[in-house]
């Protein structure tokens, strides 16, 4: 039975109360997030299979990643709002009951139409269980070396689950069948709803739940059309009507968001979230690390099967360099130098460990061993993303009030997202481009010249996507002006305000 009673910000002793059982929490909500990220790249190499049982044509087969993209990107401002002022822990045991029930019709379905259903109503539920994840995290560690512990734990996720989730995808579609890249899903939410009920306590922003319905409507729409645009610019073309218009459309909307935002009482998205210049550097960051990173996931899958004619297992496993690099970074070196260094002291290395990487995969060809060129390629990139996600994370709600640690948690996950969907329109744009040329140059085109095409074009996007992280490395540095973090005994940050117990 749910009681009201209201916990004060401090105890008489000046600390915040936390929960004694909040590490067993980080548990279960990292294994939560775990389930989110992974779904965002284990379809990939399901992809195929399902295609053809299906009976999908190659001209709609990329909807079954793009329904999710545009419910998951569009929904996920309006999913940290309610977490915020409905409960934290309702909005994510909610979130994970539908995105398993949403897992298990995906993997039941017998129509491409069912199956584009089921992706939509995963990447809603996934829109308020992400940000609910991430706020249930910042509430319950405000002592800055814990919350930098379980950060990093929380930032190598976000920077390896997406590896993982292609290891998954491949050990799945091989040994059992497509259908488990959903059906996994379930017993993982079983896991970290029961976990999360018993360890949880409820936590939400004082006051009565009032919603911005304008805000919820523009800003869903807009990044709807932003983000259907950059998804129809991979086949549609970057100059094709249809794009430039849900791009105009979208940018439009989002500014109009902006202004009305600035105008009603309960904004949905508060601008003195975004406008801090330490949290507004972590979304920059984020969006623009994801870039490079979303795209070398759809070059490398394609390169390992197509090109080097590796099964989707051993594809999958080719990836686990990088969750290695993450691991050590992220959940290691970074959890220690957060409370110790400023945020960009480890962003801005990380961002450039990370273009080193590309541009070392830029130089692969058809005939590159595996072991010479991508596994030390992938291992920079993850080190380079370990470093970045961990304290971006930490940042993005880093002195958010409480009122807006949903709202605050959503940004970060809406850059992500956001930052994805640019790096696989734009990136898959240059390289289809690239390829293109080479085969024209190229004439008569043989099998072996149609793949020197492939790899040429995947070497020259990966070299754009390295110049774009090294010029993430320059704007964060400039932008990010966050001095180091004090210690507790010099003045820690005041911790979030008061909660409800529910």
């Amino acid at each position: 039975m749910s009681t009201s009673a209201k916990i004060p910000a401090q105890s008489p002793g000046g600390a915040t109360p936390a929960n004694p059982r909040r590490w067993l929490a980080l548990a279960f909500i990292a294994f939560a997030q775990l389930m989110v990220i992974i779904d965002v790249t284990i379809v990939n190499i399901a992809l195929p299979s399902a295609q053809q049982d299906l009976d999908v044509t190659d001209a709609s087969r990329q909807w079954v990643i793009t329904s999710y993209t545009l419910a998951f990107g569009s929904l996920l401002l309006l999913g940290g709002r309610i977490a915020d002022y409905t409960g934290r822990k309702r909005a994510f045991l909610i979130g994970l009951v539908g995105f398993a029930g949403a897992s298990a019709l995906g993997g039941a379905a017998n129509t491409f139409g069912l199956l584009l259903a089921a992706r939509a109503l995963q990447g809603a539920f996934g829109a308020l269980l992400a940000p609910a994840a991430l706020s249930l995290l910042a509430v319950n560690f405000t002592e800055p070396k814990e919350r930098a512990k379980a950060f990093g734990v929380f930032g190598a996720i976000a920077g390896g689950g997406s590896a993982l989730g292609l290891v998954l995808g491949g050990v799945l579609t091989e040994y059992l069948d497509w259908r488990w890249c959903f059906f996994v899903n379930i017993p993982i939410a079983a896991i970290a709803g029961v976990g999360a009920y018993l360890v949880l306590t409820e936590t939400r922003a004082e006051g009565r739940a009032k919603f911005d319905i304008p805000g919820v409507l523009l800003v869903t729409a807009g990044l709807f059309a932003i983000v259907y645009g950059l998804g129809e610019a991979e086949t549609e073309g970057w100059d094709s009507a249809l794009v430039i218009g849900m791009l105009i459309a979208g940018t439009l909307l989002m500014g109009l968001f902006v202004y009305v935002e600035t105008r009603v009482a309960k904004p949905l998205l508060p601008l003195r979230v975004v406008l801090d210049r330490t949290r507004g550097s972590a979304y920059l960051a984020i969006g623009l690390a994801v870039i490079g990173m979303f795209a070398m996931f759809l070059f490398l899958t394609y390169y390992l099967q197509v090109v080097k004619g590796y099964s989707p297992v051993k594809a999958g496993l080719a990836f686990l360099p990088m969750s290695v690099g993450v691991v050590i970074t992220g959940g290691g070196i970074s959890s220690r130098l957060i409370p110790k260094v400023a945020p960009r002291m480890l962003m801005v290395p990380g961002m450039l460990i990370a273009a080193s990487g590309m541009f070392m995969l830029s130089r692969i060809g058809v005939d590159t061993s595996y072991a010479a060129g991508v596994l030390p390629a992938e291992f920079l990139l993850g080190a380079g993303m370990g470093l970045v996600m961990a304290p971006a994370m930490n940042y993005a709600t880093h002195g958010v009030k409480d009122e807006d640690s949903g709202v605050a948690s959503a940004m970060a996950n809406t850059a992500q997202q956001v930052g994805g969907s640019i790096g696989i329109a734009l990136l898959n744009t240059i390289a289809t481009t690239a390829t293109g040329d080479y085969l024209k140059s190229h004439a008569p085109v043989n099998p072996g010249v149609r793949l020197e095409g492939l790899v040429h074009g995947f070497s020259v996007a990966t070299v754009y996507a390295g110049c774009i992280l090294v010029g993430a490395a320059v704007l964060v540095g400039f932008l990010m002006d966050t001095p180091r973090p004090k210690h507790a005994e010099e003045g820690a940050p005041a911790p979030l305000g008061a909660v409800h117990v529910g």
